[in-house]
């Protein structure tokens, strides 16, 4: 029996976004093992769900931040371990802290284990701090050496990536992001009054959406300030999703009195249903690897309000599928809510090109280039004894 590991930082991350990697790998005649953080709250986790569904779990105490060095590097041992322990031949790792302690544990078992590391955005894209660019980048340049395939899911990260040096024999990949489930996102007309009542929004009311952590990079203040800036009360905001920030920003909608129009509704395991109800869909990230939220809500042609950073150039187009601010600008926002608001044809035209847009990064795209990756890397150690790296 072959094992493979998948290691990411939140615990969360593989039920809500790499499932179709685990289907991929278990058909591919693997046992999975997942090594996270199940503490980590950010996505739901049903830990028993995973275990009937054939993955081994892990719980590893991984810190998102570099900086918790002592943590980690029993987290790196813990790691180590269970790689030499469950005779671990495939390693795939996730996030940031995830993709060190994977690559270093990999290699501190002094045998060969083929490594993937997908980088969901790298932390030291153009614009970033200088300290950001010599951390981050530096690490990651050190890191490559260990690695077999180095997955990008965007371009701006792929022509960085394509720079480092990787293991001989490694590759680098581009992706279209981990895959949207094109069936489930799509627009429903039907369900669009219902939704609507649920969440008591007044007849005629201009519905905002957002989807995401509720941490400062979201940015979803720029949004909350805007509404402010619009004034009048037909404007509606709704954000999907916890996080750290979610005390600050209830002050913040309260200090501007908005308590009646910004919600914030939690996690929620209904977004595509929320999305039938929105009239636009900001999303305001000061960064973005991609961003996941942003291309379900095009799937499902809802138009658009997006801050310009490198993910998002990947799929929105200003005037095509939407509108694009700047991240730092609340006025940027607040012009773009007002132009969809006051024009139903300008929403109607930004619709039509969503759903064609979202269709590049659907599963069966990314499921095709996931198995001919996993296909290589699996042929290539078939084809090698275990020898010290």
């Amino acid at each position: 029996m072959k094992h493979a590991l998948i290691i990411t930082t939140i615990g969360g991350f593989l039920p809500q976004f790499e499932m179709n990697d685990v289907k991929i790998l278990q058909e591919n005649g693997y046992t999975v093992h997942y090594a996270s953080n199940f503490k980590n709250p950010v996505y739901d986790i049903d830990e028993k769900k995973l275990q009937e569904m054939g993955l081994v779990l892990h719980h590893i105490d991984i810190c998102k931040s570099p900086f918790h060095v002592i943590k980690n590097a029993g987290a790196c041992l813990k790691l180590r371990k269970i790689i030499k322990k469950e005779q671990i031949r495939l390693v795939h790792c996730h996030n940031p802290m995830g993709g060190v302690l994977g690559r270093l544990a990999a290699l501190l078992c002094r045998r060969k284990v083929c490594v993937i590391y997908t980088a969901h955005g790298f932390h030291f894209y153009k614009g970033a701090p200088k300290k950001n660019r010599l951390l981050y980048g530096t690490a990651e340049r050190l890191l490559a050496h260990c690695t077999d395939r180095l997955i990008t899911i965007n371009h701006e990260d792929y022509e960085n990536a394509k720079r480092f040096g990787l293991r001989r024999g490694g590759k680098v990949e581009y992706i279209p992001g981990v895959g949207v489930d094109i069936a489930k996102f799509r627009k429903i007309e039907e369900l669009r009054p219902g939704k609507r009542r649920e969440l008591a929004l007044p007849e005629g009311a201009f519905h905002v959406v957002s989807v995401g952590e509720l941490n400062e990079n979201k940015n979803h203040k720029a949004v909350i300030r805007a509404i402010a800036r619009l004034g009048g009360n037909d404007i509606y905001y709704s954000i999907c999703g916890s996080g750290p920030l979610e005390p600050q920003l209830q002050e913040e909608i309260k200090a501007l009195g908005l308590q009646q129009r910004v919600r914030l509704l939690g996690y929620r395991t209904d977004v595509a249903e929320v999305l039938q109800s929105a009239d636009c869909f900001a999303f305001p990230s000061k960064r973005e690897g991609l961003g996941i939220a942003a291309i379900e809500a095009l799937a499902c042609e809802v138009p658009m309000i997006a801050a310009d950073n490198r993910g998002t150039r990947e799929y929105v187009r200003d005037g095509g599928n939407g509108i694009v601010c700047d991240a730092n600008s609340e006025q940027d926002f607040a012009n773009a809510i007002c132009r969809l608001k006051e024009s139903v044809s300008l929403r109607r035209q930004l619709a039509e090109g969503c759903r064609q847009t979202a269709e590049r990064f659907s599963i069966e795209a990314t499921d095709k280039i996931m198995r001919r990756i996993y296909g290589e890397v699996d042929r290539e150690w078939s084809g090698e004894h275990e020898t010290c790296i």
